[in-house]
């Protein structure tokens, strides 16, 4: 019962769950899933971490990055590829889902070290124009 409540609580959150349908197309970077959903790096690992925990994602690190993938066929158990099944069967023609689609073939279109360098230089500008405006 213990892996059907933490499946469940994993599917509760609508960036988890885009998250997971990104994920069909491969691994990717943290820092392209923080690209995909525009929510703070904290904020995506917390949702990463929750996932890993119900056994929905798997990671490898390598280097500075940490890469997220769907487990592979001889890793899912009974319950989690029915869960994976149930979420890509009812959501894979969700109009946010098919927009994440489209947004992930041009953010894969970057390295890793090109979002990342992105990510830290607008927060620095959003940083700038708040002291500016105060």
């Amino acid at each position: 019962m213990e892996d059907i409540i933490n499946i469940a609580k994993a599917l509760s959150d609508s960036n988890r769950v885009r998250t997971l349908l990104a994920l069909r197309k491969g691994e990717l970077c943290v820092c392209q899933i923080i690209e995909l959903l525009g929510l703070a790096p904290s904020t995506v690992s917390k949702h990463m971490a929750v996932l890993k925990h119900a056994g929905l994602v798997k990671s490898r690190k390598e280097e500075r990055w940490i890469y997220y993938r769907l487990p592979d066929s001889a890793d899912k158990d009974t319950i989690i590829q029915r869960a994976l099944e149930w979420v890509v069967g009812s959501l894979s023609k969700d109009k946010k889902i098919i927009e994440d689609s489209v947004n992930l073939v041009k953010i894969l279109k970057q390295s890793p070290e090109i979002l990342c360098k992105n990510r830290v230089e607008k927060k620095r500008q959003q940083k700038k124009g708040r002291e500016i405006a105060e």
